[in-house]
């Protein structure tokens, strides 16, 4: 298939930092997506939060499986709007890997903990991990993605003026020009990954009961317009287990059909010849329009009330606190205690010292964070049926 010219083209790529022999059988940007579902940070998101602490429930998502649909609608949406399917699958498969354990509670407690070394950012750790932290290969550290792919990891939610420590090592070494906007292929993915956890934590929140269809459907316009549809087009049939995946699809339908529409007026508007036109546009191009982008905020406000601030979710935040700070305080006191290499390489000044840590503690599954807290600290503050 024939790319459209503000594409990023593999072929016109910036190269990889540490030089390899080109593959006989992929771009370089699908080499890169297969490195990234490769990388051990990659299969430990199975076992990270995404809203609701694992392992509570077989069903509800998790970093992995929302990544996983994230990079199924970015996939969609970069093929019909001719621009790199693998890129923008690369991002969005990898645009979560930075997240420690215990969702966006875990990174407020390491960013707390980590504050006089510098602070934590999940998105510059994911750059971090790429760059340094994944080490599959004996001649260098990371996984040696091209530039466009680790620009777009930095910027896919937009310019970045001020980076984090983590972040300007990364730009340091490699300049990823932070001021300037990504691909749009980066900006697939970013807003991919809005669509996906805005449906299917709507569904989540259902399944674990903590509204119901009519809850959101009275507070929420434009969910309201998509349930009336759906019943509509299946009267009769009364079974939420089979609707609401209805809502979801059509919702997420909808998402993707304004955005398509969107995104193909503002190209017009700037009749982009390159990915450098993109890139200097001065302002994102892939996105809602106006309207459904005020809709969409309502439906988050719904979710932060009625779902990331119930009392089901909200009770677990303090404990899931306790245990990252537990963990970075025992380790940071005494770096003997981390396992193997990582005891072996830990630096004895700071801040290098209490990155590294740091590092360890970020890269922690729930239930190992879990375990290893009982061993090192004591007895979980976590609810006992979390634990075991």
């Amino acid at each position: 298939m024939t790319l459209a010219p503000f594409a990023t083209h593999w072929q016109a790529s910036r190269g990889r930092l540490h030089s390899e022999a080109a593959s006989a059988t992929r771009s370089p940007f699908a080499r890169d997506r297969d490195r990234i579902i490769h990388a051990g940070a990659f299969r430990r998101l199975r076992y990270k939060t995404q809203v609701f602490v694992a392992p509570d429930g077989d069903h509800f998502r998790v970093r992995l499986t929302h990544s996983l649909e994230v990079a199924q609608i970015a996939r969609s949406l970069a093929r019909a709007l001719n621009v790199d399917e693998d890129l923008t699958e690369a991002l969005a498969l990898a645009h979560d890997l930075g997240h420690p354990p215990f969702g966006h509670s875990g990174e407020d407690a390491l960013e707390r903990v980590m504050a006089p070394w510098g602070g934590f950012d999940h998105n510059g750790h994911a750059l971090r991990i790429v760059t340094k932290l994944e080490c599959r290969h004996p001649g260098f550290d990371g996984l040696n993605l091209t530039w466009e792919t680790l620009e777009g990891l930095a910027k896919h939610n937009g310019p970045i003026y001020e980076p984090g420590w983590a972040l300007a090592g990364v730009d340091a070494a490699w300049p990823l020009d932070l001021t300037s906007h990504a691909g749009l292929e980066a900006q697939i993915a970013a807003i991919a990954d809005d669509i996906a956890y805005d449906n299917h934590d709507l569904d989540d929140g259902i399944r674990a009961g903590l509204f119901g269809i009519e809850d959101v459907v009275t507070a929420v316009p434009f969910v309201a317009d998509c349930w009336e549809a759906v019943t509509r087009r299946w009267p009769g049939i009364s079974a939420r287990r089979r609707l609401v995946p209805e809502l979801v699809r059509e919702q997420i339908g909808r998402m993707v059909e304004d955005l398509l529409a969107t995104t193909r007026a503002r190209l017009a508007a700037i009749d982009p010849r390159s990915v450098e036109d993109i890139r200097g546009a001065g302002h994102t191009i892939a996105g809602l329009s106006d309207g459904l982008s005020a809709e969409v905020r309502a439906l988050k406000a719904f979710l932060r009330e009625r779902m990331y601030r119930a009392p089901a979710v909200a009770r677990l935040r303090d404990p899931s606190e306790a245990v990252v700070e537990g963990l970075f305080a025992a380790l940071h006191a005494d770096p003997a205690r981390l396992p193997g290499d990582w005891a072996s390489t830990c630096p004895a000044d700071e801040p290098a010292r209490a990155r590294h840590v740091g590092d360890f503690v970020a890269g922690m599954t729930d239930r190992y964070a879990l375990k290893l807290y009982r061993e090192l600290v004591g007895p979980s503050p976590l609810p006992e049926e979390m634990v075991t």
